[in-house]
C-alpha cells in the first residue's frame, strides 16, 4: 500500500536529497509494490525512487532490485543507486520520461511492444532467483516451464514510451518460463485496450512463440487464469480485480468456443 512521502524518516529523506540534489517530489499514480514510489527532482536531475519498510515490501523491492541490476539494458531503466537506512530499503532508478503505452488497435505503440517482446523472447534468464510459472500464477503445466526471462505484468502502466524507445518498468514479478507465457499474460491487457480476443490472438500470432504453442495448452492457460481471477474477484471489492476477471473470462470463453482441442490437463 502506498503511503505519503512525508512518512519517510528524516535520515532517509536527507540521504535521497544528498544524492539527487534536492527533493521536489511527484508521487507515482500507479503501482503498489512499494510503500513509496515517486519522481524526485534536484540539481542532479530526476530519479525515480522506490522505498519500502514492511517485510513484504522490502522482500519485493529487493527482488526487483536484483533483477533490475542483472538485466539493465535498452528495455529496462538502470539502477542508479540504492541504500538502507532507518529500516528502509531505497532504490533510485533512471527516470523514464514519456506517456504510458497505448495498446489499442492500430496504435503505433503496438509496434514498439512487438519489438520489445521479440527481444524479451530471446533473453535468457539472469543469474538471480526468479519466480516459477506456478509460483507466479498459481497453476502450472509442463510446457509453461522454460529458460526465458518473463516480465509477467506488461500492463500499460509498466510500459513507458520515451524519446529513446519503449521502457519496461517494475520487474517485481519477473519469472523464468517459456516465452509464450509472456504473450498469454499480455492477453487481458490487449482486451482491456479494446481488442477482441480474436484480434488480440491475431496480433500475438506474429510471434513464433505463440505460433508454436499447443492450442490445447493455450486453452488450458486461458481457463485456469480466468478461474483464478474469478475466485479472487469474488472475495474482493477492488475494481481492478473484477476488471481482470472480466478480461480473462472473455479470452477463456473465446478459446472454448473456437478451439477444437479440449483444454489440456
Amino acid at each position: 500500500m502506498r503511503i505519503d512521502w512525508t512518512a519517510l524518516p528524516e535520515a532517509v529523506k536527507t540521504e535521497i536529497a544528498d544524492r539527487v540534489g534536492g527533493t521536489h517530489v511527484t508521487p507515482a499514480t500507479t503501482g503498489d509494490h512499494a510503500e513509496i514510489a515517486a519522481t524526485v527532482t534536484g540539481t542532479n536531475g530526476r530519479v525515480f525512487v522506490k522505498a519500502a519498510s514492511t517485510d513484504f515490501g522490502v522482500r519485493s523491492l529487493r527482488f526487483e532490485l536484483r533483477v533490475s541490476e542483472a538485466i539493465s539494458g535498452p528495455l529496462s531503466p538502470a539502477v542508479l543507486w540504492h541504500f538502507e537506512a532507518a529500516d528502509w530499503l531505497v532504490v533510485g532508478y533512471e527516470h523514464c520520461e514519456g506517456p504510458h503505452a497505448d495498446l489499442s488497435p492500430g496504435s503505433p505503440d503496438l509496434d514498439l511492444l512487438g519489438q520489445a517482446l521479440t527481444v524479451l523472447g530471446e533473453t535468457p534468464t539472469p543469474d538471480v532467483p526468479l519466480f516459477s510459472p506456478k509460483a507466479r500464477l498459481g497453476f502450472e503445466h509442463p510446457t509453461m516451464n522454460g529458460d526465458t526471462l518473463v516480465h509477467t505484468d506488461l500492463c500499460p502502466a509498466n510500459l513507458i514510451v520515451t524519446p529513446h524507445g519503449l521502457q519496461i518498468v517494475d520487474w517485481a514479478m519477473a519469472a523464468k518460463a517459456a516465452p509464450w507465457v509472456e504473450l498469454a499474460m499480455l492477453m487481458p491487457w490487449l482486451i482491456s485496450a479494446g481488442h477482441t480476443p480474436e484480434q488480440a490472438e491475431q496480433w500475438l500470432a506474429r510471434h513464433p512463440a505463440w505460433q508454436s504453442a499447443d492450442p490445447g495448452v493455450l486453452g488450458y492457460f486461458a481457463t485456469k487464469n480466468a478461474e483464478k481471477w474469478a475466485s479472487k474477484s469474488a472475495g474482493s471489492t477492488a475494481a481492478w480485480m473484477h476488471d481482470l476477471a472480466a478480461w480473462t473470462s472473455k479470452w477463456s470463453t473465446y478459446r472454448l468456443r473456437t478451439s477444437n482441442t479440449a483444454p489440456t490437463n
